[in-house]
């Protein structure tokens, strides 16, 4: 009798420990298997890279931050430059999830070049400025004092979004500058008018508001002939789920509520 009862308790020991391997183990440490986690669960976090438009500098950071605040392990890298050379870094294999232009041209190079994943959509509008040292001590008023005798004028280079509305404005008004430098994007503009190396430069609304205090904003009626479009899209190869939620979050009250904040226009 002794015999039999230990067979049966052997038994049902071994019983015992079988159908407790049936069910995972969520331990961390040892040889133990870990349960497998819940779909739609997995890590939310990593870095979003956006590369964007010079112009765009102070309203896509704010929005960089608001976005990582709502999006807990999610880190926005952006870089800023002029669009042309944004899409030039795209075609050439840099890699990013998001791409915002300050005009439709770059943003077609940009689809054209392959780089784009389905369709850009245009979140804002700007237009130009003059920028102008505090006070306006060259008295500047219109397009055409910029060709005063004697007025150091920066403004961006031609390939550049800043500078094809320029060169519209040009055309539009028969004024033709003779600027002392053209620039690669906006901020090297605006630089130079803040550091004293230019009395004035042709930059957008958005960028001499946002610089207020350190240079004065002079508009002027012919800039409304060369209005930019601004598209954002997703970018191949990418983080393309997240990158459509950063783009829905620019075209959103979120993104309204921060371009406005500096001028920009409503998406024509």
């Amino acid at each position: 009798m002794k015999k039999l009862a230990l067979a049966v308790a052997a038994v049902a020991l071994f019983a015992g420990a079988c159908s407790s391997s049936d069910e995972p183990s969520t331990q961390t440490g040892g040889s133990s298997v870990s349960a497998p986690a819940p779909k739609g669960t997995g890590d939310a976090g990593g870095t979003l890279t956006v590369f964007a438009a010079a112009s765009l500098t102070e309203s896509f950071t704010a929005l960089g931050k608001e976005f990582e605040a709502s999006h807990p392990g999610v880190t926005v890298k952006f870089s800023f430059a002029g669009s042309s050379g944004l899409v030039q870094q795209l075609t050439n294999g840099a890699k990013a999830d998001v791409f915002a232009s300050a005009d439709q041209a770059n943003m077609d190079k940009a689809v054209q070049g392959g780089v784009i994943d389905g369709q850009p959509t245009v979140f804002a509008t700007n237009k130009l400025a003059i920028a102008v040292a505090p006070g306006n001590p060259k008295g500047i008023k219109t397009f055409a004092d910029l060709n005063k005798a004697g007025l150091t004028v920066v403004t961006c280079a031609a390939q550049v979004p800043c500078g094809s509305a320029t060169k519209k404005v040009e055309t539009n008004t028969g004024v033709t500058l003779k600027p002392k430098s053209e620039e690669q994007d906006v901020k090297q503009v605006l630089a130079k008018v803040q550091s004293g190396d230019a009395d004035a430069g042709l930059v957008y609304v958005t960028d001499a508001t946002s610089a207020a205090g350190k240079v004065d904003k002079v508009d002027f009626p012919e800039s409304s002939g060369a209005i930019n479009n601004y598209p954002i899209a997703v970018v191949k190869g990418g983080q393309g789920a997240l990158a459509k939620e950063f783009d829905d979050f620019v075209l959103g009250t979120e993104g309204k509520t921060e371009l406005t904040k500096v001028g920009f226009g409503p998406a024509a």
